[in-house]
């Protein structure tokens, strides 16, 4: 770790070493987790929990992942979302929406999504649509394309029919709903809007003290002022099993890179003939620095890049699922799809072959009866915390929340579905696991922002530096 000429901590048994220094270290035995922290809240050095370091997770995302990912997200197929921001708040009366214009979320007209997106399948057609009633089981969804091989059209009414509500994570949207409507999300980018003060930090107290698995006198780790519950948290986390400080640090790296996000795009200028979006090195600060977040800052990056860690797990495990033939990325666009199968495909091989990996094995390893109890209460835990996000104020903030913790939510249903996708045959319908395609556009969507966040931390590195 090479640091500028500020006050950093001594790795010699304490103290503080001020300048310009470098260091080397020899091991001759398996390290214990290891963390330098340099300026303004960067990390680097080994995770908790973890055989990975923050290096390797830089180079792998910023030069490999980043840009392939960044491409499969600008295509037609992963860009529009179909969510429902009318839902009522289910847990208090919620009238605070943002009333400013950067919080407004500007749905699709239904004739600017493409065909085969709108008609909610893998691959429809509008022929194929006046099969409709020669096709009864597929009367709600319509007509199967019958250009496809009988085999693939029996996944696709398989698929459309499968239930999964006792193996979600989260609290998904009816699309069939008249309130949901398709966003085109690189129209509406998530950035800083403006939302901020009680409301917002009513979703985050909510999120902390009622979906953590913590004891009620440790407080939210984020308000100024809590240096002691901080340090009470820390010393909790780092005592409870791996289970309960993993659901922890999820959430905390969710949060973490929701920030990062809107620190990389900030209004800094807003005026009758332009507005202008960019990194705000001073709200980065605030929110990560070391010394200006009682040592919270770095904490919270960690958590970051175990998000990362989960998130690119469940992307190397689900691999199967998408190499079938029978699976299609269908808008519409015969070439187009093929290509971005391909991409996909691509980023998944890309994904599976990171050599530092997380061993999701750890989880619920115990007592089958206690691992079980302790997996559905993580399961139901964190689809409270999906309800949440449609009490978030701001439109853009609640697309965005949901988006990730729905995007999250898929990660962790895959991890716990190993047995079922190793059973996926090679062609015909997947019985035992499923994706729909709102999943597929939420586990990819919020890998790309976690991705996005690796890569702005690099972007902040550069800045600070040449500012000193």
């Amino acid at each position: 770790c090479t640091v500028p000429a500020v006050g950093v901590p001594s790795t010699r048994g304490g103290g503080w070493i001020l300048g310009l220094w470098h260091i080397t270290l020899e091991l001759t035995q398996p390290p214990e987790p290891l963390l330098l922290l340099c300026p303004s809240g960067t990390v680097t050095g080994y995770l908790d929990d973890c055989t990975c370091d923050v290096e390797t997770i830089d180079a792998f995302n910023n030069y490999k992942l980043f840009p392939r990912l960044n491409e499969l997200l600008q295509s037609d197929y992963f860009r529009y979302y179909k969510v429902n921001l009318q839902k009522p708040c289910p847990f208090w009366e919620d009238n605070s929406h943002c009333g400013m214009r950067d919080c407004a979320v500007q749905p699709c007209p239904s004739d600017e999504v493409p065909d085969g997106i709108r008609a909610g399948s893998y691959k429809y057609s509008e022929e194929a649509n006046s099969l409709a009633e020669e096709c009864e089981e597929a009367k709600r969804l319509g007509a199967v394309d019958d250009s496809l091989s009988k085999e693939t059209r029996q996944a696709v009414l398989q698929w459309a029919q499968h239930d999964d509500s006792s193996d979600s994570f989260c609290e998904a949207d009816d699309i069939h709903s008249p309130d949901a409507e398709y966003v085109d999300l690189l129209l509406n980018p998530e950035r800083y809007t403006g939302y901020k003060g009680p409301d917002a930090w009513k979703i985050w107290n909510s999120i902390y003290e009622e979906n953590c698995f913590k004891p009620q006198n440790v407080k939210r780790p984020l308000a100024s002022g809590r240096g002691e519950s901080f340090i009470y948290l820390t010393k909790w986390v780092s005592r409870v099993c791996v289970e309960k400080r993993a659901f922890y640090r999820l959430i905390s790296g969710l949060h973490a890179s929701i920030n990062i996000h809107l620190s990389a795009r900030y209004l800094l200028q807003d005026s009758w003939s332009e507005k202008k979006w960019g990194p705000n090195i001073t709200e980065f600060q605030q929110r990560f620095d070391e010394v200006l977040t009682n040592g919270e800052g770095p904490r919270r990056l960690k958590n970051l890049y175990f998000l990362y860690l989960i998130e690119l797990r469940a992307l190397s495990k689900v691999l199967p699922f998408f190499e079938r033939p029978g699976f299609q990325l269908y808008t519409g666009n015969e070439s187009q799809d093929a290509e971005m199968k391909h991409l996909l495909l691509e980023i998944l091989h890309l994904a599976k072959s990171f050599p530092l990996h997380f061993d999701e094995n750890s989880f619920f390893a115990g007592n089958k009866k206690e691992a079980a109890k302790l997996k559905e209460e993580f399961r139901l835990h964190f689809k409270n915390i999906s309800k949440i996000m449609d009490c978030v104020g701001c439109f853009k903030c609640r697309l965005w929340g949901k988006l990730q913790t729905q995007g999250l939510g898929t990660a962790l249903k895959i991890l716990f579905s190993e047995n079922l996708i190793e059973k996926i045959p090679e062609s015909g319908p997947s019985y035992g696991f499923q994706l729909t395609r709102q999943e597929i556009v939420a586990l990819f969507n919020a890998f790309g922002r976690v991705s996005t966040s690796v890569k702005e931390l690099e972007n902040f590195r550069n800045l600070l530096q040449n500012m000193r």
